[in-house]
């Protein structure tokens, strides 16, 4: 085992790829053809003496080993970018604040909360990106993320089982709302029969970690017809304000749908919930970090809202 001519390029690739889970997403994101990312990784690992990834249908997983290297690459990639500031004579701890969050945050509580930050700390800066619940953890685990927010369905568990776990703290739980056209016969009241929703058509999102149907409404005793499959949530709010089908939506979102939507509570079975998390690894978080959790907490009981109808 000799890593002294591991070079930080390998660095950086084997941290990306242990963030997006793929050689093929890996490469996109730096720019690299997936020859060279393989290079690389096969470069590291003959360093290691070890297999670092887990090689699967579906995309790659860390080894133990692979952990461990993970682990201390963030390390020394994290000391390189603070020498860089420091030569740059930016003192120490200046460094941004990387944030994480599922799509529906970046609607309502992730605005709110840098326009907080921006009053209380104008000198804090925090960098953000948009990503699954899976891609998040696995952008944490690689120490690319200082807070991830994650999105959790019914039933509630942690959102990985690896070493050592997260922290984790639940900023609010919220019902899940159904959003009808307004011209539909299903938007006429306050609130929709969980029985009125077979043989409806549904506009649902890509199909992704635990809940494989979203945008459908849970529990259906039956196969839905989905007639649009969008990854964006708005675009899929816009298609209901079309007539083109019905969707799901947080309660939170109820304030942000666009003219010719309802957004209507479900009654008739058991009430569907969406927790948010706010997730970080157990290290002590720095205190500019500790600053953007406390007022993502904050943003949170701030945007609090239990009722869907609008």
């Amino acid at each position: 085992m000799d890593f002294t001519d591991v070079s930080l390029t390998a660095l950086r690739v084997f941290r990306a790829v242990a963030e997006q889970g793929t050689f093929t997403a890996a490469a996109a994101s730096l720019g690299y053809t997936q020859s060279a990312v393989s290079r690389q990784i096969a470069a590291i690992e003959r360093a290691a003496g070890a297999e670092l990834l887990e090689r699967r249908r579906d995309g790659v997983r860390l080894t133990a080993a692979g952990r461990v290297v993970v682990r201390r690459a963030t390390v020394v990639l994290d000391e390189i970018e603070a020498t860089a500031r420091e030569l740059s004579g930016l003192p120490e701890g200046t460094g941004p604040v990387r944030l994480g969050w599922f799509p529906t945050a970046g609607a309502v509580l992730v605005p709110r909360t840098l326009a907080a930050l921006r009053r209380s700390d104008p000198g804090l800066v925090v960098v953000g990106r948009e990503g699954t619940t899976p891609a998040l953890v696995r952008a944490l685990r690689a120490g690319s993320l200082d807070l991830a927010l994650l999105a959790s369905a019914p039933p509630f568990r942690a959102p990985d089982t690896e070493s050592p776990p997260l922290v984790l703290r639940t900023l609010g739980e919220r019902a899940l709302c159904l959003a009808v056209p307004a011209a539909h016969p299903l938007a006429r009241g306050d609130f929709v029969d969980v029985d009125d929703l077979r043989g409806q058509r549904w506009i649902a999102g890509p199909s992704a970690g635990e809940d494989r149907l979203m945008g459908v409404w849970p529990g259906l005793d039956e196969r839905p017809e989905i007639v649009h499959t969008v990854r964006d949530w708005l675009a899929r709010l816009h298609l209901v304000a079309a007539g083109c089908g019905l969707t799901t939506v947080p309660a939170a979102l109820a304030a942000a749908a666009p003219p010719g939507v309802r957004i209507l509570p479900v009654r008739g079975g058991p009430q569907e919930q969406r927790r948010q998390l706010l997730a970080r690894l157990p290290h002590p978080p720095t205190p500019a970090v500790a600053r953007v959790a406390e007022a993502l907490r904050t943003a949170a009981l701030d945007t609090d809202a239990p009722d869907c109808a609008t």
